[in-house]
């Protein structure tokens, strides 16, 4: 399995390092750490020196952070690029052909968090592949599970064999959370559609599926995560145009923000 991270050598770039260790497998498992620099300076001399000091510096961390886990058995690359953070690391999980992104996030609020976003959400945005978002307070060592999230749409049905295909490599129990935001009396079609699709695809998994009654779809999540702190939550994310996203915030996207547990976030 192949990671990529980004690290700006924040504590939380660490912790998401923890986990990409914990989950990249001992056997050819490979994580490669990119750090980009975006830097704006208003003269070119300036920018020289000041350019040159940043390589020199990233390059120093960069390897100290690699001889840490020099006894993980894991292969570690380092890249270091100048550019818009969002736009390289994306470019760059493309072109290594990287299986995961495994990122750090605090979060943000109000203006910011409606428009603009953090590094991490404009990642989401640009990127192809799977993106693991870590919160500062998560540790590695406490997940026992995965739980997979799904409102039942056609998009989501490519997703889910690489889910299972995830939880059995990192050895983790894998559940299926639904939240239906209306109250109908009859039995949801999408359960017995998945239950039938894990009895042919994938004979004898266990098939447990939670499900919530709530006014939205964060709000039912909310509720499972307050009973199941020990998971990596899995969603997927459709992309949407600017105006689109202003109008209707992504539910990924909400979770993104506020959310204690890992988000697996399938692109």
């Amino acid at each position: 399995m192949k990671i990529l991270l980004p690290l700006d050598f924040s504590d939380n770039s660490f912790n998401a390092l923890d986990f990409a260790v914990a989950l990249a497998g001992k056997k050819e498992g490979e994580i490669i750490l990119i750090h980009v620099i975006e830097a704006i300076f208003d003269f070119a001399s300036q920018a020289a020196v000041a350019l040159e000091n940043m390589h020199r510096d990233a390059e120093v961390l960069m390897q100290t952070t690699v001889e840490k886990y020099r006894d993980s058995n894991l292969k570690f690359t380092t890249i270091i690029e100048e550019g818009t953070a969002s736009i390289s690391i994306a470019r760059y999980a493309r072109k290594s052909e990287a299986t995961l992104i495994v990122m750090g996030t605090q979060g943000a609020s109000g203006i910011k968090a409606a428009l603009i976003g953090t590094t991490t959400i404009n990642v989401i945005k640009e990127s192809s592949i799977p993106i693991l978002v870590v919160p500062s307070e998560s540790n590695a060592s406490y997940i026992k599970k995965i739980a997979l999230a799904l409102e039942f749409a056609n998009h989501e049905e490519k997703f889910i064999d690489w889910v299972i295909d995830m939880s059995k490599r990192w050895e983790r129990g894998l559940e299926f959370v639904h939240v239906q935001t209306a109250h109908a009396m009859e039995e949801q079609p999408g359960i017995k559609k998945l239950e039938n699709f894990i009895a042919s695809h994938h004979p004898g998994l266990p098939v447990k599926i939670h499900t919530f009654y709530a006014p939205t779809p964060v709000e039912g999540l909310d509720q499972f995560l307050e009973e199941n702190e020990n998971v990596i939550l899995v969603m997927c994310h459709e992309h949407k145009n600017l105006w689109e996203q202003i109008l209707s915030r992504s539910q990924t996207i909400q979770m993104v923000f506020h959310s204690k547990v890992p988000l697996l976030v399938m692109i």
